[in-house]
């Protein structure tokens, strides 16, 4: 994290002495990628055919959003990355693997400004890691049942998000090019872009991604394409002084505490899981002509112990697209109002804290489970920032105030209890960040 804040640092310094020599080309952009990757999980599957067993599917599924903001040749941006492997079977059981990637990114453009975009970039950020065996039919419609059994197969987890955001860790890095094309959208001062990336992630340091014996370092590296949808704003486009994408960084909290599951896990000789979780995200808006648009992103997680040799969490990411209209402005203080329609999940894990280490625990794997559901969500939020330039105005420090509503769309099964009155309720955000 120490070299992500210098790297940042020097961007700053080098952007704010650029802007001092003026006429200088700026673009802010918001980004959708989708894509895959050539990963193995080599330690893994060297196990497997020692015993005989065809080894698992290579590779894995990308899906991604993120932020870009560009002044004259030089590049800042941040990346989340979602990883899912693909599925293989053994037995009764799915073996199954995801990981998230959260990414500062800086790079030089090799083009000029303009409609055709090349760009070589690299990428400092941190991770978390899952791997999990769990029965193939795994269907839950009695809680109760479930509390009293719980153990499905094997959870391994690493720098685990599932209690929260404030977990991702590691060291993860990705080298690689960027190239776009943009297209002008009638009556608008955005451009919708076609881009996409190529190059390789990896992990710098060996043995940093083991997990019960096993080394999975392979799972966050190795060669990638993307290809995606970006939305952005080259300032030639632009007639108004503020309007740009900005990128935030927040955190809150939702005023809901999870009273019916805690009543089942009661019953059943469970401890109860703490109240009201914290949330930590990300926000990509954009504004012009008081329009407010982008996207909002978070994970929210609450863990603790659930017995003497179990660990339990609750963890839910939502994702919304949201739309709005900025109400007042005056000098640098603003006020807005937006609607979100996205989807969300919600996961309750029970896991076993004394699992053995491989291959025992692959012969052995009934420790651990889980429960899924996910649907729509909605959302209303009011909110309040203040944009102070810095750099003699190559950009805005932007602190921001969010308070809102959330009502989901979806009942949010675990078993037969229905989640729904946990996903809904007030939030509050604090939220700091960047807009040119």
């Amino acid at each position: 994290m120490r070299g992500i804040l210098g790297a940042l640092l020097c961007f700053f310094f080098v952007f704010g002495s650029l802007r001092a020599q003026g006429n200088l080309t700026e673009r802010s952009t918001l980004y959708f990628l989708v894509g895959s990757s050539g990963s193995t999980v080599r330690d893994f599957n060297e196990m497997l055919a020692e015993k005989g067993i065809s080894p698992l599917r290579g590779g894995y599924r990308t899906f991604g959003i993120g932020y870009q903001y560009r002044l004259t040749d030089f590049i800042l941006g941040f990346e989340l990355l979602q990883n899912n492997g693909s599925n293989s079977f053994f037995r009764e059981y799915r073996l199954d693997h995801r990981t998230t990637r959260f990414y500062l990114n800086v790079g030089y453009s090799l083009t000029q400004e303009g409609r055709f975009q090349l760009i070589h970039y690299m990428s400092l950020g941190a991770g978390y890691l899952n791997f999990q065996m769990l029965k193939d039919e795994r269907r839950v419609d009695d809680l109760n049942s479930f509390l009293e059994q719980p153990a499905q197969g094997f959870l391994i987890r690493k720098h685990d998000i599932q209690r929260g955001s404030g977990n991702l860790g590691g060291f993860l890095t990705e080298i690689g090019f960027q190239f776009g094309y943009d297209v002008p959208l009638p009556g608008l001062e955005e451009n919708l872009g076609l881009m996409g990336k190529f190059g390789y992630s990896f992990s710098p340091f060996a043995g940093a991604w083991n997990l019960n014996g096993i080394t999975f370092d392979n799972l966050q590296s190795g060669a990638f394409l993307r290809l995606g949808a970006a939305l952005s704003m080259p300032d030639q486009n632009l007639f108004f002084p503020d309007a740009g994408i900005g990128v935030h960084f927040f955190y809150g909290r939702n005023f809901r505490s999870p009273d019916r599951l805690n009543a089942y896990l009661a019953e059943n000789g469970w401890r109860p899981l703490e109240e009201a979780p914290y949330n930590l995200g990300i926000k990509i808006m954009g504004e012009n002509r008081s329009r407010m648009y982008g996207v909002d992103v978070f994970n929210l997680g609450t863990s603790g112990m659930a017995g003497p040799t179990h660990r339990h969490t609750l963890n839910s990411v939502r994702v919304y697209g949201n739309y709005g209209y900025q109400l007042f402005k005056r000098r640098n203080l603003e006020l807005g109002v937006t609607a979100g329609l996205g989807y969300g999940n919600l996961r309750y894990s029970l896991e076993h804290t004394a699992k053995p280490d491989f291959p025992l625990l692959f012969e052995e794997p009934d420790f651990d489970g889980y429960l899924r559901s996910s649907g729509l969500m909605s959302k209303s939020e009011v909110v309040v920032s203040y944009a102070l330039p810095v750099f003699n105005n190559t950009f805005r420090l932007v602190y921001s105030a969010h308070a809102g509503y959330e009502v989901p769309l979806s009942r949010y099964r675990l078993g037969e209890q229905a989640m729904a009155n946990y996903l809904s309720g007030p939030y509050v955000q604090l939220g700091f960040g960047l807009r040119p």
